[in-house]
């Protein structure tokens, strides 16, 4: 029964009861004129729905039988678009989210054009109509990524125009045939292609905002051009990065199958899933992996480690979804199937830890799994690009959960909180932030857990698509011409629904810092069809509450699906979600059963006062960081980290574990930007036992962990747990204090 229908019912024992009152004919027909028009008035003004239908029910994914009549999903032969991205600008942040990206507006992304030597205008490749400079290779399109889509999300109109200047070259640059941007080509004659799929994203970004059709024109002409070259010398092995992620070369075909439908593009995306690292199959060997990654203590190789393609973060992150990519194509459950255990695989052995990302420093090895091993920035980022990718193609609520769990506990630790600067590297477990080089206890040589403008060359540039990419993602379409929340944070979407009316939704929350989600619709049509609204349920939630208009309604939303709400919405009407957090202790057994803190969807770190030390960037950048002469470098400086207070603390649970906690809820930050240690709005208090032999070790990181329970002969404090991702130090894979056999002291 509709909510509308529900409160009319509610009007008539009070009719019944006035026409007792009135015993003439006159008073009768009064009455009955009375009643009716109140009877109308609370069925308009309470509720319009009485006129409508409207149904809640729990699904899986929407029904993909039918298909979106604006917007663009996947045409046959692929399979069936379960979400559909929105284009660039139909979401945009409000919020602690929107300030995020104002501070990366401001900071080094929106300026890395002024700075950087590989963005200068003067003698750069992909300014080249011929392909050739000294300067242009994937930091062009890697820094473009974040900056374009900040900017059309932002409409800032000076970013708008910057960022076309590159747009308008890389048109400019397509030669007679077909081929365009840099020329880069191996010893074996070759072409690496690598650059062009990142620039590929951008084009795709900028056709969304601007509907230039030059974009579709180069893309053609390009993907004629590639079909033509042999398998041989396509994707070739000389060319390291492109053979591995030729899944993001994948992915461009199919957006431009899709608005074009030219069979010859389903020719090359199988032409260019057999020439891609084979990330589908297990039956790899380790000889690749061999000549360039290092074993432990000479220990053999163990047997799994062929099970992978490649063990490099970035690459795994990145490209461990082009099965599934290919699967729109191919129809086999087993392509889908691969990418899920490629997933499994690298968490299985590097992933126990929290925060959603796993240890592989710059590469993954054997023996090196503890929680202070680390991921790249471009690990994280890429993450998330690749989890949004896969919502939309599985719309399994896992890859939305996971990408909450990154963007949220991981991501924001990753940079200074005023977005200037950020690390290569960032662990789990870090308590220090310094410039030595930590191999090999960290993989690489050289100052990589220091937060400096110029860290490394790739997660300079790359680092600022993180956030636009997670905001464009918060909403898609479905294919019955609905809308979807799939993400969570604040936020505004603008979309076209069944009818072609154009609705917006404003999302009002500091969600994950709380647990109610406002959600406002506002149209302005005066002519309404009913249209579904899908909110993901997440998995870590057991007792969701959905409200319409301030009724609850009738369908029970279960935890990792959809609740689906279908009705005629009206201006005005109001969502309400509750997402009650719960306390939850995770035990990583194959981690040394060490223990983690999770509120919700964030993740808790051991609050230790953060002590910084500022350093020119100039004198403890690694040696392709390369600054725009000119540039006032102290106006970028790099800062080191150290403790300022006891870190080497195990947690003392309670028999029930949950019960060992209090939640401490403080007031929002004045400035809107809840990620850092003193500006964190929720707190933990727990007990604690320092573990004096747990100390910073011979590579000046944070000693490896032992199997818990542990013993400790010092006093039980009081310390307080802050959200890990406003920790830039941080414990968050704890040991645990224990009683009688089962317990060992720290050696």
């Amino acid at each position: 029964m509709g909510i509308g229908l529900r409160l009319s019912l509610l009007s008539y024992p009070k009719i019944i009861r006035q026409f007792n009152h009135h015993h003439t004919m006159r008073g009768y027909f009064k009455t009955l004129v009375v009643v009716l028009g109140i009877a109308g008035l609370i069925s308009c003004k309470k509720d319009e729905q009485a006129e409508s239908s409207f149904t809640a029910e729990v699904v899986n994914i929407p029904d993909t039988t039918k298909t979106n009549q604006f917007y663009m999903g996947n045409r046959m032969p692929l399979q069936s678009s379960v979400f559909i991205k929105l284009p660039v600008g139909a979401v945009k942040p409000k919020g602690w989210l929107a300030e995020c990206l104002s501070r990366q507006t401001d900071g080094l992304n929106g300026h890395l054009g002024e700075i950087s030597a590989w963005l200068q205008k003067e003698d750069n490749a992909w300014l080249s109509k011929d392909g050739s400079g000294a300067w242009g290779w994937e930091e062009v399109p890697y820094w473009l990524k974040g900056y374009g889509n900040m900017a059309y999300i932002m409409e800032d109109q000076k970013m708008i125009e910057e960022t076309k200047s590159w747009i308008e070259a890389a048109l400019a640059s397509q030669r007679e045939d077909g081929n365009f941007g840099p020329k880069r080509f191996g010893e074996d004659g070759t072409q690496d292609f690598w650059s062009n799929m990142i620039m590929l994203y951008c084009l795709q970004s900028y056709y969304e905002y601007s509907q230039d059709e030059r974009v579709i024109d180069l893309m053609t002409n390009y993907f004629k051009f590639q079909l033509e070259i042999p398998d041989e010398k396509f994707l070739s092995k000389s060319h390291y990065w492109q053979r591995i992620r030729g899944g993001d070369n994948l992915y461009s075909v199919m957006w431009l199958y899709n608005r074009t439908g030219d069979k010859f593009l389903l020719e090359l995306a199988e032409k260019i899933h057999r020439n891609t690292a084979d990330w589908g199959k297990r039956d790899n060997t380790l000889d690749e992996i061999n000549n360039w990654k290092e074993t432990r203590e000479g220990k053999e190789w163990p047997d799994w480690f062929g099970d992978l393609v490649d063990w490099h973060n970035v690459n795994v992150a990145q490209a461990f979804r082009e099965p599934a990519q290919y699967s729109q194509l191919s129809h086999d459950k087993k392509d889908l199937e691969a990418t899920y255990k490629d997933f499994k695989i690298i968490r299985d052995h590097f992933g126990q830890v929290p925060g959603g990302m796993f240890g592989a420093d710059e590469n993954a090895r054997p023996g090196y799994d503890d929680p202070r091993q680390g991921i790249e920035t471009c690990g994280v980022v890429e993450q998330m690009n690749s989890n949004e990718q896969l919502i939309r193609i599985t719309g399994d609520t896992f890859w939305a959960d996971h990408t909450e769990e990154v963007a949220f506990n991981t991501f924001p630790a990753t940079m200074m909180p005023d977005f200037r600067s950020l690390r290569y590297i960032t662990s789990p477990n870090m308590v220090v932030n310094d410039d030595k080089n930590h191999r090999p206890g960290i993989m690489n040589d050289g100052p990589f857990l220091m937060m400096n403008p110029f860290s490394s060359r790739c997660c300079q540039h790359n680092h600022g698509q993180g956030w636009p990419y997670l905001i464009e993602n918060l909403w898609m379409a479905t294919p019955d011409n609905g809308l979807a929340a799939v993400i969570y944070s604040p936020g505004t979407v603008k979309a076209k629904v069944a009818g072609g009316e154009e609705v917006s939704i404003t999302s009002e929350t500091k969600y994950p810092f709380e647990d109610q989600l406002q959600f406002s619709i506002h149209t302005s049509s005066q002519e309404h069809k009913e249209y579904p609204l899908y909110f993901r349920i997440p998995g870590w939630c057991t007792k969701a509450s959905v409200k319409v208009n301030g009724e609850e309604i009738e369908a029970t939303p279960e935890a990792g699906k959809y609740i689906k709400l279908n009705r005629d919405w009206k201006d005005g009407d109001q969502i309400t979600l509750v997402f009650p957090m719960q306390l939850k202790v995770r035990r990583w057994e194959k981690n040394h059963n060490s223990a983690s803190v999770d509120y919700g969807p964030l993740t808790f770190s051991l609050k230790i006062d953060e002590k910084y030390i500022e350093k020119r960037s100039d004198e403890t950048a690694i040696w392709d960081s390369k600054w725009q002469e000119g540039v006032d470098q102290a106006k970028w400086p790099s800062y080191e980290i150290y403790p300022d207070s006891p870190w080497n603390y195990a947690l003392v649970l309670n028999e029930n574990p949950e019960d060992s906690f209090e939640v401490i809820k403080k007031s929002w930050p004045a400035n809107n930007f809840p990620f850092t240690v003193n500006n964190a709005p929720l707190v933990l208090k727990t007990k604690a036992k320092q573990i004096p032999n747990w100390t910073i070790d011979q590579y000046d990181l944070a000693g490896e962990l032992q199997d818990s329970p542990v013993k400790s002969s010092e006093a039980i404090e009081t310390v307080e747990l802050v959200p890990m991702g406003a920790a830039r130090l941080r414990i968050s894979a704890f040991p645990v204090i224990g009683e009688g056999e089962n317990a060992k002291n720290w050696e």
